[in-house]
């Protein structure tokens, strides 16, 4: 692709690929540094839908690959996170099948969970990473290093995320951050090749 036209100005599509480019870069560098990824449930772990069974029990289908991207993160040095508004005896099932001790639900204002994990683990925002996909996530994509969201959180969301997934919430955009961060920080190749030995 010609970024430039013959006169040396940037053309409308070398100008489109050369922003593209700083964007990509500029998310890389910031996951580059993170120690925590902090992740939303609703909408981005799952597809948002909530299902009942007749007993009035909440069930949530979770994406197996998500998973192995959340295990590979915890393997490489990532700590991981859940912080959620709703309460769900799914989402603690799932965190504990994961691994994941740091588990905040019935979480409406977000800030004071993020503020008492990072205290905790001894972290300053920019290590941190949260990825979310509704408004009540703006507070901690704002405060964090590297901000995630995925393609059906409002425009709000995705113009303040530092990347937007392509996958959607609960079909791989989770696994699809947690490679991002990994080849950021140059361990996604040493985790595919673990799995070729």
């Amino acid at each position: 692709m010609e970024r430039g036209s013959l006169d040396g100005t940037l053309t409308r599509e070398g100008l489109d690929g050369a922003l593209a480019r700083d964007r990509l870069d500029g998310a890389l560098a910031r996951a580059k540094g993170l120690k925590l990824m902090i992740f939303d449930v609703d909408g981005v772990m799952t597809d948002g839908t909530l299902y009942y069974s007749e007993r009035g029990e909440e069930l949530k289908a979770f994406n197996i690959q998500d998973g192995h991207g959340i295990k590979m993160l915890r393997q490489y040095g990532v700590e991981v996170a859940l912080i959620t508004a709703r309460s769900s005896r799914a989402v603690e099932l799932r965190a504990a099948n994961l691994g994941i001790t740091h588990l905040y639900q019935g979480v409406e204002d977000k800030r004071g969970a993020y503020a008492a994990l990072l205290a905790k683990l001894g972290l300053v925002a920019g290590q941190s990473g949260y990825m979310g996909d509704d408004l009540l996530d703006l507070p901690l994509l704002g405060r964090c290093g590297f901000a995630a969201s995925v393609p059906a959180a409002p425009e709000a969301l995705r113009n303040r995320a530092h990347y937007v997934t392509r996958a959607g919430g609960g079909h791989g955009a989770v696994r699809e951050v947690c490679e991002f961060i990994l080849r950021a920080q140059g361990a996604l190749e040493r985790a595919i090749s673990a799995h070729l030995l």
